[in-house]
């Protein structure tokens, strides 16, 4: 597969132009589709053995695990993916709607099922906090307001000049941006559990909700409108018909193939060297390799006048994550597909991991266990299951070596105290992921899941952007590119590079 390719080889005469996409995330994979139907050539670079990413597919013991993502919120972005390609995205994956979205469990023992069913969001209101439904009726016209300006009309938007920033001030103050998404719910409920339900989302893109700005309050309109989906098979199913749908379109995906450099000549990026030593020609790279590590250590320094050593080092990054994905040999049928256990403090845990960098000895967990609406993800009779822990990056010294397995203890301490009492005695299989993971196996700068924090002033214009500033010819998309992490975001980054690369016949 990884045959030796003469330099310049792939830039043959009257052959389309040839662009390389590194890494094959959900935004390589939608950029791939791309610049396949505007009529590139395109090649896929992945260096792991297997496509997806941070949605990479672990299999175990006849357990089948997503490695990342778990849920689907904007389906349409994905059916306009394969409408692009004359395809029906209904035909190649199956998607189900999820009740509840997720469950909350704070630490005395309350729940919250936060769904899309209006009435019964209502009533879960009443029930816990009733004199706040009529902050949370006024906090959902905020959202739809902050998905209308902040998704629907900068979504998509370049940001590639100071002007594009300018633009949409007006809007960001009508959406409240400057403030904290945490701010802004205070500022319509008082029950602190219910500020919690209404803020937490940012925690599973990597962003603080006391820090990210209140733009994310989009979040909550876009899953009470398109709804939060699985999908059968796993998100790994929607990966493997993703590079289908790219193959269908001539796009060729290399596995086990590590970029080591984006080659630069002139200030412009003219391909790539593989750690293999191969080099590829390319008239058009794009990154979907985590933002920084792009440009820590694919350009070289005297490439980069902009996105320096020092401010990358400068920079705010995402949490990190502790997973543990582990099966059972049994069934746990009243625990939901998403629960989010809460654990003693809120605020204090945050800062813990976004400003102190320090492992703190309580944590919040996310529990996943697809099983509840696809039982093939695991042998018959048992359950697949991860958990998932925000951490502090890798600059908080953390010896994960050491601490992983007391921490892991730790986790399952607490979830057999909590919805999965004596459930150790039924592990059939098991194996974490530690910020040391991320950044050996997924080159993820510092270990962090996320890359750049999604704070007001590393978003939009100040965030890295999708066409680089430093490199002719590179463009950025994924997590730590405009407009930021999550499915939605990783997918759109791709829809942005319609407006910025070059359409192939200009290369004629």
């Amino acid at each position: 597969m990884n045959s030796i390719v003469t330099p310049g080889s792939e830039l043959q005469s009257g052959a389309a132009p040839h662009a390389i996409v590194i890494g094959s995330g959900f935004g390589g994979l939608a950029a791939a589709i791309r610049l396949s139907v505007r009529g590139y050539r395109v090649t896929v670079l992945e260096k792991l053995d297997a496509p997806g990413g941070r949605a990479y597919v672990f299999r175990q013991d006849g357990f089948t695990f997503d490695a990342g993502p778990t849920i689907i919120t904007a389906p349409f972005l994905l059916e306009e993916l394969w409408t692009l390609c004359g395809r029906s995205f209904s035909d190649d994956v199956e998607l189900r709607a999820m009740k509840p979205f997720f469950r909350l469990r704070f630490d005395d023992g309350d729940t919250f099922d936060y769904t899309g069913d209006p009435e019964q969001m209502r009533a879960e209101i009443r029930r816990i906090a009733p004199e706040d439904l009529d902050g949370y009726e006024q906090f959902l016209k905020v959202s739809a307001t902050a998905y209308r300006l902040g998704y629907e009309q900068m979504g998509d938007m370049p940001f590639t000049k100071i002007t594009d920033m300018l633009k949409v001030i007006p809007e960001m103050l009508k959406m409240q941006g400057l403030r904290s998404l945490h701010s802004l719910v205070r500022a319509h409920v008082k029950n602190p559990k219910l500020q919690t339900v209404l803020s937490f989302h940012p925690l599973l893109i990597g962003g603080n909700p006391y820090s990210v700005t209140a733009v994310y309050a989009l979040i909550s309109y876009l899953e009470q409108q398109h709804g939060v989906h699985s999908a059968m098979g796993g998100t790994g199913a929607l990966v493997d018909a993703m590079v289908s749908l790219m193959q269908s379109q001539g796009a060729v995906l290399r596995c086990n193939a590590e970029v080591e450099e984006i080659l630069v000549e002139g200030g412009e990026a003219k391909g790539v060297r593989l750690a293999s030593g191969e080099v590829l020609s390319a008239n058009v790279v794009v990154s979907n390799a985590d933002a920084a590590w792009t440009y820590r250590h694919l350009v070289k320094p005297e490439h980069r006048r902009h996105w320096t050593d020092r401010k990358i080092e400068r920079s705010s990054f995402s949490s990190g994550l502790f997973v543990w994905y582990f099966g059972t040999d049994k069934r746990y049928e009243d625990v939901p597909q998403h629960s989010v256990l809460l654990g003693p403090r809120y605020k204090g845990l945050l800062d813990d991991i976004f400003k102190h960098h320090h492992l703190a000895d309580d944590f919040s967990l996310y529990l996943h266990r697809p099983t509840e609406l696809d039982p093939s993800l695991a042998p018959e009779g048992c359950d697949t299951f991860y958990v998932l822990a925000p951490v502090p990056h890798l600059e908080s010294g953390t010896d994960w070596e050491a601490q992983a397995e007391p921490f892991r203890l730790a986790i399952q301490k607490r979830l057999e105290e909590t919805v999965l009492p004596g459930f150790s005695e039924h592990v059939k299989t098991s194996r974490v992921m530690t910020p040391l993971d991320f950044q050996s196996r997924l080159l993820a700068f510092r270990g962090c899941a996320f890359s750049f924090e999604p704070k007001l002033m590393q978003s939009a214009w100040f965030r890295p952007h999708n066409v680089s500033e430093d490199v002719k010819g590179l463009f950025l998309v994924g997590a730590g590119t405009h407009p930021g992490a999550g499915i939605p975001g990783v997918i759109t980054s791709a829809k942005v590079l319609d407006q910025v690369v070059p359409h192939a016949h200009s290369y004629a």
